[in-house]
């Protein structure tokens, strides 16, 4: 990732958190829109789940300048999602819905070079997720 498009994350995160809860309400509802059998991977009750992902997003676009300590940490979130049931086909769904609710959010904020610099983030990000999945998947007997 470019510095450029780093500061394009974090410029535009502002005015996604500004959105509030409201944001990964969205997220959410075009996740499950797009892949309704991840909607059993989720506790019916998702105002926790909302808090941990915007949570997660503030981690990763406050420390995307720092990728060597980001790393480790988006390592283990993707092993950890293993034992959620997350599987590799999930990502590009994820991103989909991720990508829509930003630029649903960001209205006429959401240009080229935005959609570019978080495509380019989601990319590097859920590629560490999946394989630190496969190093934690346990191989078929």
């Amino acid at each position: 990732m470019t510095p450029e498009q780093i500061e394009l994350i974090e410029t535009s995160w502002e005015r996604v958190e500004a959105l509030g809860d409201a944001a990964f309400e969205t997220f959410y509802r075009l996740l499950f829109e797009k892949a309704p059998e991840a909607r059993a991977l989720f506790p019916d009750d998702m105002s926790n789940q909302r808090l941990k992902l915007r949570q997660t997003l503030a981690l990763v676009v406050s420390s995307l300048r720092k990728l060597d300590v980001l790393a480790p940490k988006v390592a283990a979130l993707g092993a950890r999602h293993v034992e959620y049931g997350a599987k590799p086909e999930h990502y590009p769904v994820v991103g989909e819905a991720l990508l829509e609710t930003l630029a649903g959010g960001l209205g006429e904020a959401w240009t080229q070079d935005v959609e570019g610099a978080w495509s380019a983030a989601y990319g590097l990000l859920s590629e560490v997720m999946i394989q630190a999945a496969d190093s934690t998947a346990t191989p078929a007997a």
